[in-house]
């Protein structure tokens, strides 16, 4: 009687029978080429775990930057909009707070998610536009190393979703003029709505869109329902927020007509093309240009003239309303799309092919370390200045610079501070010290005390600047207060006693955060509540 097998005997004989069997192994090997060939001819796919991988790896260097950290309190100030932007960030930055405290990289997986999926989306509409396998490969990439883009993807802000959200209309228009099918208006509204929760930037687009749908075959789309349908379904998204701002007297306006007048720094025509071309990527530029030319000369349709159109519409209004020049910016993923079809068409060589989308990963790879996290702050410093590419190319307010990029600053000193606020805060007398407050001349200074200051033992901070000024004073009567900077006379006009208490030293972070003093200020001449109106700082 033979005996029965057991399982490891019979696993046992079939590796056996494999390894002994060539034709299997032969077999087994051409399906795992085959599958890795076909991963490879999905560009899409691959670029875009590429570019989650990138930042999943870069986002938690440095520390929390200025806007997340007020996002944070905003966030626990839940509400459904504040004065400087819709809800969405900041729900989301609360959110994360709340779960994982500051830790950088739950905060940040949102804008990685979305610049992942911007750059398999952007590979994707070359292909729905006819564009083969070097095509999809060139646009994603595009996107991948292109400067703002890398932005976008790494810090939790109100622009995060709008390449995405503008990439996706431009998606819905282009399945609506192949197809003819006009439900697409309805995940176009849904899209919309989406952006809109996150910034009103998407607003510009629609007009833009708007000239180009009156002026290409698209016009016939407003002589049926689905395109209204569409608006309705944005409109109910973004309503919340509509009605917050609505019933808050529209702050959002006071805020953009002050930025626009007092803080943004005003261009030159050639200065703002110039900027686009940083922005983008200098390596990226030629190719967006080239699906300007393409949409406009060679469209394969001509309702997708709609798309040069609209970027003529968004750049003249940014321009002459003295926007700043990023603000047009996610529009360059559809106009990516085209171009790489361009190129396509253009450059028939292999080794040519292979030889810019070389230079694009290179150029990208080396300038990658101003956008993203990656140096150590000194080697940063060091490698910008041997480049000569320094933040005054990219200045789009009248803020002094730093020696670093804007954003990574704006990562630094915030613990600093509030260490520093706390030592003062402590050195107070027990009566003194019940009734003290600090007062931050910005969100930054305020949020990064709410953040970091109640581990430090520090009271809720108090400001002017933005939706701060709306939470008010919060019952302190201004007896003592501390601020970090300030005009000297001003605080002597409105206080009797105003002594420092302290020194911020932050290196390499902005000008205005750093080298200035910490002052305590007693006895004031007016009551603060008095005095709160004139603190309002919108912008």
């Amino acid at each position: 009687m033979v005996p029965a097998m057991t399982r490891t005997d019979e696993t046992a004989a079939a590796r056996t029978a494999f390894s002994s069997d060539p034709v299997r192994r032969m077999s087994h090997g051409n399906a795992l080429a085959k599958a890795l060939l076909g991963f490879g001819r999905r560009p899409s796919l691959v670029l875009a775990l590429a570019t989650l991988v990138v930042h999943l790896i870069a986002n938690s260097e440095y520390g929390v930057f200025r806007d997340e950290l007020y996002f944070i309190v905003c966030g626990r100030h839940l509400a459904a909009g504040y004065v400087d932007q819709p809800p969405l960030a900041p729900w989301i930055a609360g959110a994360s707070y709340a779960l994982f405290g500051t830790a950088l990289l739950p905060l940040r997986l949102v804008p990685a998610l979305a610049m992942s999926v911007t750059v398999g989306l952007t590979a994707e509409m070359s292909r729905r536009l006819g564009g083969r396998t070097f095509a999809q490969w060139l646009a994603g990439l595009c996107v991948l190393t292109g400067s703002v883009f890398l932005v976008n993807g790494l810090l939790l802000t109100t622009d995060m979703l709008q390449p995405l959200t503008w990439l996706g209309c431009s998606l819905c228009l282009v399945r609506l003029a192949q197809s003819g099918d006009e439900r697409w208006w309805l995940p176009f509204g849904l899209v919309l709505g989406v952006s809109l929760l996150s910034k009103y930037l998407i607003a510009f687009y629609l007009a833009g869109l708007a000239v180009g749908i009156l002026a290409t075959p698209l016009r016939r789309s407003l002589t049926r329902p689905w395109v209204y349908a569409g608006g309705a379904i944005g409109l109910v998204i973004a309503a919340p927020s509509l009605v917050w701002q609505t019933t808050h007297g529209w702050p959002f306006l006071e805020l953009g007509h002050a930025a626009v007048s007092t803080r943004d720094l005003p261009l030159t025509a050639p200065a703002f093309a110039a900027q686009q071309v940083i922005f983008s990527g200098m390596a990226v530029a030629p190719v967006w240009m080239a699906g300007l030319w393409r949409f406009s000369a060679r469209p394969s349709l001509p309702q997708l003239r709609v798309f040069p159109i609209a970027y003529v519409v968004c750049a003249l209004l940014f321009f002459t309303l003295h926007g700043k020049a990023y603000y047009l910016t996610p529009i360059y993923p559809a106009l990516l799309a085209g171009g790489a079809l361009a190129v396509e068409d253009w450059v028939r060589s292999a080794r040519f092919r292979a030889a810019i989308l070389a230079v694009i990963a290179a150029v990208g790879l080396m300038l990658a370390p101003f956008t993203l996290p990656v140096l150590p702050v000194p080697v940063l410093a060091k490698y910008s200045e041997m480049l000569g590419l320094g933040p005054k190319m990219a200045r789009v307010d009248r803020l002094p610079v730093s020696v670093l990029p804007e954003n990574f600053a704006d990562m630094l000193g915030w613990q600093g501070l509030a260490a520093k606020v706390s030592a003062a805060y402590q050195a107070l007398p027990p009566d003194e010290r019940a009734k003290a407050v600090f007062f931050g001349w910005n969100y930054g200074q305020a949020a990064a005390i709410d953040v970091y200051g109640p581990a430090m033992g520090l009271p809720p901070a108090i400001s002017g600047h933005n939706n701060y000024y709306l939470w008010g004073p919060a019952g302190h009567d201004g007896s003592v207060m501390i601020v970090a900077g300030g005009k000297l006379a001003w605080l002597r006009a409105n206080w009797r006693s105003v002594e420092v208490a302290g020194w911020i030293d932050t290196p390499y972070a902005m000008p205005v955060e750093t080298n200035i003093p910490i002052y305590v200020l007693k006895d004031p001449k007016i009551p603060l509540a008095k005095l709160w109106p004139s603190l309002k700082h919108y912008e």
